[in-house]
């Protein structure tokens, strides 16, 4: 095999995948011959890496930017609550990531060291590697399990550029490729060593730093807002805290929950976890504390709740699409997707029943359900699955109040009071629009929490645009420069 170098622009544009390989990566990879191990992605992006204006350092190491470590393995002893939640490495791209469970003080591991602190990029290195995130006051301190990589700039210039690197299609497939372009299953921080980054002058890195800062600045400040506009609710509603509520046992003497419901409020459902007590009680404080109860279908609420059909795909390249967002995905402040709804196949379905706009409310109708997501003005071309249900406000005076109560923890108890199914658990539009809605009595308040909603939906969008900027910096000034 004779050794030479292919650019990418050269390539016959074909849908048979095809690269020439070198007879000293043969010998590297093991005399392997399968085309998994040369992968086309994994070494254009290193090739593009090379051939940019800027020298080249490694992101870890004695002569990189940076140093990286992971938490240490250890069994998990869990309580309901407790002051030690802990992440997944799964929602470290979640806009406001919610703990996956609580750990008990006695769990024998050194919590000191499982916490992240401000300024280090994070990347998750088993399951699904290279998510990318940065630690900003939403997730500072906080605990992770081991399943994570820890980067600590060595330069405080260097952790956002790190961060918008290791975000950009060509920085991220090197992270999850090897030298040869196959896709690895897991990485470790020494892996990190083999990962060239472009090292521009300082004002180049700074300037991305600063935006990646700011919107994860802008970030933080649309969670606290939140965080304030449901404070504002659980307070007009006078909402204890959820385990405060008294469910009413038939027997408490009974190692297991047991209740009873009336003829009168079957409802139709004989499934026991529609009946539980804890929902009764909720239902029944806000009859007490609200000016009125209805249901999310109430016009005054919603216009529509959309439950989008089941249809054959098509789909086409990132670029020639609708960008198709599941359950997953709605979490995020910039969606990734691989899938891309053909305009020309689904064009009419998309503006039926796909199409999202600007403060819509989704939320997910299976898997974990009742998960809910405000649609800032950055998705108005998305486009979502039958997992999320489209639910469109009356009008922008009750969207952000209506987004808040959903998304509060009594809110998704109601939501999930509605599932039905064997194997799969799931709602429907129906179902949500079943789902009990307070009106304040205090309407100034009402309008305030609503106001909050709005505005931290914009932050979001002005967080988007300054990551944006900050990609855009890296992709023309960095490496196609």
């Amino acid at each position: 095999m004779v050794e030479q170098t292919v650019r990418y622009a050269d390539m016959p544009q074909s849908n048979i995948k095809w690269w020439t390989v070198t007879l000293s990566d043969v010998i590297k990879a093991g005399k392997r011959l399968e085309a998994a191990v040369f992968d086309i992605r994994g070494k254009h992006a290193r090739e593009v890496v090379s051939n940019c204006k800027w020298d080249c350092v490694p992101l870890c190491g004695e002569s990189g930017l940076s140093n990286a470590y992971v938490g240490g393995r250890f069994k998990r002893i869990w309580l309901d609550k407790s002051n030690l939640p802990i992440y997944q490495p799964s929602s470290i791209t979640d806009v406001y990531p919610t703990p996956d469970g609580f750990l008990s003080k006695i769990t024998r591991t050194n919590f000191d060291s499982l916490r992240v602190h401000s300024g280090q990029v994070l990347v998750s290195c088993s399951g699904t590697i290279g998510k990318v995130s940065f630690v900003s006051k939403t997730l500072d301190n906080q605990i992770f399990s081991h399943d994570l990589i820890r980067i600590n700039a060595n330069e405080n210039l260097d952790a956002g550029y790190i961060y918008a690197y290791l975000r950009s299609d060509t920085g991220n497939t090197i992270l999850q490729t090897n030298n040869y372009g196959a896709v690895i299953k897991h990485i470790e921080p020494e892996h990190l060593v083999d990962i060239p980054v472009p090292n521009p002058p300082d004002e180049i890195k700074r300037k991305i730093n600063e935006l990646i800062i700011r919107s994860f600045e802008l970030r933080d400040q649309s969670n606290e807002i939140i965080d304030k506009a449901t404070a504002m609710l659980v307070s007009e509603l006078a909402l204890p805290p959820i385990h405060d509520f008294k469910a009413e046992q038939f027997d408490t003497n009974a190692d297991v929950n047991n209740y009873t419901v009336k003829l009168s409020e079957l409802a139709g459902r004989v499934d026991g976890s529609y009946h539980l007590p804890i929902v009764k009680a909720v239902v029944k404080h806000l009859h007490n504390h609200a000016a009125e109860v209805t249901t999310v279908g109430d016009k005054r609420v919603s216009k529509d709740i959309i439950l989008a059909g089941v249809f054959k795909r098509t789909y086409v390249k990132e670029g020639y699409g609708i960008p198709f967002l599941g359950g997953r995905e709605i979490k995020q402040l910039s969606p990734k997707t691989d899938k891309y709804l053909s305009r020309a196949h689904h064009f009419k379905r998309y503006e039926k029943e796909l199409k999202v706009n600007e403060n819509n409310i989704l939320v997910t109708d299976r898997g974990t359900i009742g998960i809910a997501a405000f649609v800032p003005r950055h998705w108005g071309h998305y486009a979502v699955s039958q997992n999320v249900l489209k639910l469109i406000p009356a009008d922008d005076k009750i969207a952000g109040y209506l987004f808040i109560y959903l998304n509060s923890t009594y809110g998704n108890i109601l939501v999930r009071q509605q599932t039905y199914g064997g194997v799969v658990d799931m709602i429907d539009n129906n179902s949500l629009s079943d789902v009990p809605f307070p009106f304040l009595k205090n309407v100034d308040a009402q309008t305030e929490i609503n106001r909050l909603a709005l505005e931290a939906n914009e932050l979001r969008y002005q967080a988007y645009l300054l990551e944006q900027e900050a990609m855009a910096i890296m992709n023309e000034g960095v490496l196609f420069a």
